[in-house]
């Protein structure tokens, strides 16, 4: 990173900005996937003036081409999407909200249910962390029992983080290892139990230790296939212990086939919850389900007045229409070829040994070698430099064209060879201009 680009980040406005905030709002920012310490400490821009495309535009009108998590795997179709877009703008000259409903409402349910036979009835949120919290209470509500097992990550609500309430690391491995349950009501320790993906006899055991589960939580695929007969066994043991299967699509939903990842699969939950692509990103949740579990929401108390606001429905009928339109699955996958393809033969030629999984449109990749979380940073330090917004994942989406890869594997090759040079000259931690980037979330699946 030349000086005076350096210079230019560290007392950019994004910077200025980013320094602010954490003095205004505990943390910086409303969620940990996007603080500028995840990325590049003390130069990662952290705020944008517009986006379009793959492109987004910092403070101080640099253009960077987004290579990185899309708005952490919202814009799956890129941002400022036509046709999204103007079905919002639509919905704001109609009001987005008023004393009487939204009649998208009643279109989108009947949508999500032809393109899920198996469901019946939907409900709405507008955030992934809150649609889950509502999918568990219905859960319980229908089977009046409160022990959930689950796989994964899943959100901040206390239903969940109660998991480390028992074992202080029991998260590790979905979450954040040693994530202090801090503010989580002590009585709801041993309510939520970890198995680990592919691992049917963890659940099993919960299962004999806790025959009367309330629901098995879990996202039908995210980092490796499921192996042979796990999801239809998982289906099996929800049914014999009456629990609810819950599967979490928030973030693989729409990506692998036009609908649910489980629809590939042929196995069917009970409920299954939706966002993030969901309405290309426009706030907007979704919570299906079979209708005798559904209809428990109304033996609770789940309603907020902004899941009725018109734009989430009205932005998700377009995403849908265009997404079915453009086949876009076949296009995430086309992408996520091209990816993997670059960075192997990128690391081949620079002998920089990493490691490739995910699905194709959530590829990642990592480092090897005891300096890993440093190359990473320092990938994200020289891609930024060449004008990228790049780290070690990518969220396919459909403004990845093949110009904008072509671009990218020329930064690529570049940048792993700087890599490759910075270890063999002493350590790739002297050729950072900030500190090492914080690391997130350690997934199982």
């Amino acid at each position: 990173m030349g000086k005076k680009f350096q210079k230019a980040l560290r007392d950019g406005r994004g910077q200025r900005l980013w320094r602010k905030a954490k003095t205004l709002i505990p943390g910086g920012n409303q969620l940990l996937s996007k603080r500028a310490e995840m990325f590049l400490p003390e130069h990662w821009p952290a705020y944008y003036s517009r986006a379009k495309g793959a492109y987004i535009w910092d403070l101080d009108g640099r253009r960077y081409t987004d290579m990185s998590i899309m708005g952490v795997g919202a814009n799956i179709l890129g941002y400022g999407d036509p046709d999204v877009d103007r079905a919002a703008i639509d919905a704001v000259k109609r009001s987005p909200m008023s004393t009487l409903n939204a009649p998208e409402e009643v279109e989108l349910a009947e949508e999500l249910c032809r393109i899920h036979p198996w469901a019946d009835m939907v409900r709405y949120a507008r955030t992934g962390g809150e649609s889950m919290a509502v999918a568990v209470r219905i859960a319980r509500a229908h089977t009046r029992r409160d022990i959930i097992a689950f796989c994964g990550y899943h959100g901040w609500s206390d239903w969940y983080l109660a998991t480390n309430l028992e074992r202080k690391n029991a998260l590790a491995g979905h979450l954040l290892a040693g994530l202090e349950p801090k503010g989580v009501p002590h009585g709801l320790t041993g309510t939520i139990l970890p198995f680990r993906y592919n691992r049917l006899e963890e659940l099993e055991r919960i299962v004999k230790k806790h025959p009367t589960l309330a629901a098995i939580v879990m996202e039908p695929i995210r980092n490796v296939e499921p192996e042979k007969g796990f999801l239809q066994k998982v289906r099996k043991i929800a049914d014999k212990a009456g629990a609810v299967l819950i599967f979490d699509e928030i973030t693989i939903g729409w990506r692998l086939v036009h609908g649910g990842a489980h629809l590939k699969y042929g196995v069917n939950p009970d409920i299954a919850v939706f966002g993030k692509a969901l309405s290309n990103g426009y706030p907007m949740a979704a919570i299906i389900g079979r209708r005798k579990i559904m209809q428990s929401a109304q033996d609770s108390f789940i309603s907020s007045t902004y899941w009725t606001d018109r734009i989430g429905p009205a932005t998700t009928l377009a995403a849908l229409r265009k997404m079915r339109k453009v086949k876009l699955p076949q296009q995430l996958a086309r992408v996520g070829k091209e990816v993997r393809r670059i960075w192997l033969r990128a690391a081949k030629k620079h002998g920089l040994p990493i490691h490739i999984n995910g699905v194709l449109p959530l590829s990642h990749f990592s480092f090897e070698g005891a300096d890993a979380q440093a190359a990473k940073t320092l990938f994200t330090q020289e891609m930024l430099r060449r004008g990228f917004l790049a780290t070690d994942s990518l969220y396919a989406s459909l403004a990845h064209t093949p110009a904008i890869l072509t671009q990218y594997a020329k930064a690529v090759d570049t940048v792993f060879g700087v890599i490759a040079a910075a270890r063999k000259k002493g350590g790739v931690k002297k050729a950072l201009k900030g500190p090492v980037a914080h690391t997130g979330f350690q997934r199982l699946n």
